[in-house]
């Protein structure tokens, strides 16, 4: 058994239905949050020291190196038994998408620091904070998120069942006896 099929086993009805019957959803939420943290981390890191002149730039280096983790997880767990393409084929579709994706996520940033002018001249340090992070991470990510869902099932990974599911089966140890000697 599995640790998702341990995890699922404790999930109580009707979520647990829920859950199997969209597991591909829900792995993808999971690989989508763990990039979040990273991308989140990165991003109020490099805004808060070495790119604090240039926010856009932060977020789109953060985005970049959440991306290339997400392919990774979202290929070998997401959608692992989704294929059709050659793996080149399918890591540069990938990439293209999530490029859309980068710059989805980045114009709610853009429009909140150079058409609503929520920046520092017009905003407190916390106030602008709290315009980055809303716009970048929350608005800037559901845009991208959705995209990226609707966009990898359409183009990157297009064929379900296209690659073996991995079954796990009892196989007795190589120096054990599987009959008696006679």
């Amino acid at each position: 058994m599995s640790v998702g099929e341990v995890v699922l086993n404790r999930v109580p009805e009707p979520f647990r239905s829920i859950a199997y019957r969209h597991r591909e959803l829900v792995k993808f939420a999971v690989v989508g949050g763990t990039c979040f943290v990273i991308d989140t981390a990165l991003f109020l890191g490099l805004k808060n020291t070495v790119l604090t002149a240039h926010p856009v730039t932060a977020k789109i280096i953060a985005t970049l190196v959440a991306t290339i983790v997400s392919y990774v997880l979202n290929r070998e767990w997401s959608f692992r038994t989704r294929g059709g393409r050659e793996r080149p084929h399918e890591a540069a579709l990938f990439f293209l998408v999530s490029g859309i994706g980068v710059a989805l996520n980045s114009v709610p940033l853009w429009i909140s620091r150079y058409v609503l002018l929520f920046d520092h001249a017009h905003l407190s340090g916390f106030g602008v904070q709290v315009a980055d992070f809303v716009s970048a991470q929350i608005i800037g990510t559901l845009i991208a998120m959705a995209f990226r869902w609707w966009a990898f099932k359409k183009f990157v990974f297009p064929d379900a069942n296209a690659r073996p599911r991995l079954v796990m089966v009892d196989v007795p140890p190589v120096d054990a006896p599987t009959s008696p000697r006679r």
